[in-house]
């Protein structure tokens, strides 16, 4: 490389390094970083306190919340000493003229600036619930088998982003489509910030592709529409009067495989004031399809509540969602191109392929910034 290369390469990365400052010290601005460490430490000694597990649902809670923000900090303070660490390095090149420094330079800097980019990301999932699991359905819109089929390949999508992410995914209910993919699917995705991530793929999904049901080779559009809430645990209380329920049992059905139960266990209920209905079918019994059914219902009244700015519960009238153009927040092109389009962002990719085995973490990221102006 000689000795001028040397220096070129180490100042760029000087240069880099300088840039990646402000971003950190912004950082420790944003999450109040010694307020966050001082809080830390308070919450331990109350953890640590004789009487912290006298009510178990509440200590739960504060330790959720206590290791989210200790998280926050170890996350925060690993990037800070790894950044020094470059730093120094760097350095130490620099004064030493070590060519043979240069690579693993390079390369520590990468991580430092990966990371940094994943704290700011995780930074904006800063929003009430979005620590919580996600529940997400998955409806397909007019158009039959087609739709069903593009409703089956989102369900599929999400299911290997969630694999991406380390998260886990329960099968909830299912119906299967006429001839293809699915009528409805509802899924229980578990993981940190599962709803914080999921939040901004809530709305209607666009296809336009050739499609293998149509003889003719014709190139179709198919909608499906994608609901994403955030679960509540027990320790919120609402109350849903039993005369305002429908509840069904039914036999399970659909392509779950082994998390679907094959028994008249299944439940159905329906809300009758909004008309919202959920469902629950892996259970093993028709109690516990029940329970997981209520929380799914109290989680998608919670959320139209929040949303709506309602008083209460009772004030909620009923939803409506048009599947159908215009309303969409992205597309999906197979044909005669492909091109996968955020509406929201304008963030876009021709790498479909990719995108539907789960790769999201972009189109996720850029609507988060969107959503925080970033």
């Amino acid at each position: 490389m000689g000795l001028y290369g040397l220096l070129i390469q180490l100042e760029q990365s000087q240069q880099v390094l300088r840039e990646l400052k402000k971003g950190i010290d912004e950082l420790a601005q944003s999450i109040k970083a010694e307020d966050l460490k001082l809080e830390v430490e308070t919450i331990e000694e109350h953890v640590n306190e004789p009487d912290f597990w006298s009510d178990t649902n509440k200590a739960q809670t504060i330790l959720k919340h206590l290791n989210s923000r200790k998280r926050t900090l170890d996350n925060y303070l690993s990037l800070k000493k790894n950044f020094e660490d470059v730093v120094s390095l760097t350095e130490m090149a620099i004064a030493d003229e070590e060519e043979s420094m240069v690579s693993e330079i390079i390369f520590e800097l990468n991580s430092v600036k990966q990371a940094y980019e994943q704290q700011r990301i995780e930074i904006l999932l800063s929003g009430e619930y979005d620590g919580n699991n996600a529940i997400l359905s998955i409806h397909p819109g007019a158009g039959g088998t087609e739709a069903q089929d593009w409703a089956e390949m989102l369900y599929r999508m999400y299911s290997m982003y969630a694999v991406r992410k380390g998260f886990k995914l329960k099968v909830l209910d299912y119906l299967d489509g006429d001839e293809a993919g699915l009528k409805s699917v509802t899924v229980l995705i578990e993981g940190v910030n599962a709803y914080g991530y999921l939040k901004g793929e809530n709305g209607v999904h666009r296809l336009v592709r050739i499609s293998p049901f149509d003889s003719s080779g014709r190139r179709h559009t198919s909608f499906a529409s994608v609901e994403v809430l955030p679960e509540f645990n027990d320790e919120i209380a609402i109350e849903i009067k039993e005369e305002d329920l429908k509840i069904d049992a039914h036999r399970s059905s659909g392509a779950g495989g082994q998390h679907v139960n094959k028994t008249d266990s299944a439940i159905r209920i329906t809300h009758l004031s909004t008309g919202i209905v959920v469902g629950c079918q892996t259970e093993r019994s028709q109690v516990q399809n029940k329970e997981t059914a209520m929380r799914m219902l109290k989680s998608k009244l919670l959320e139209i509540k929040e949303r709506e700015n309602f008083d209460k519960i009772e004030d909620i009238k009923g939803i409506k969602l048009n599947i159908e153009w215009g309303s969409q927040i992205r597309s999906y092109v197979f044909m005669p191109y492909t091109l996968v389009k955020d509406n929201r962002t304008d963030y876009e990719t021709g790498n479909i392929t990719a995108v539907m085995d789960g790769e999201l973490e972009e189109f996720i990221n850029a609507y988060l910034r969107h959503n925080c102006n970033i």
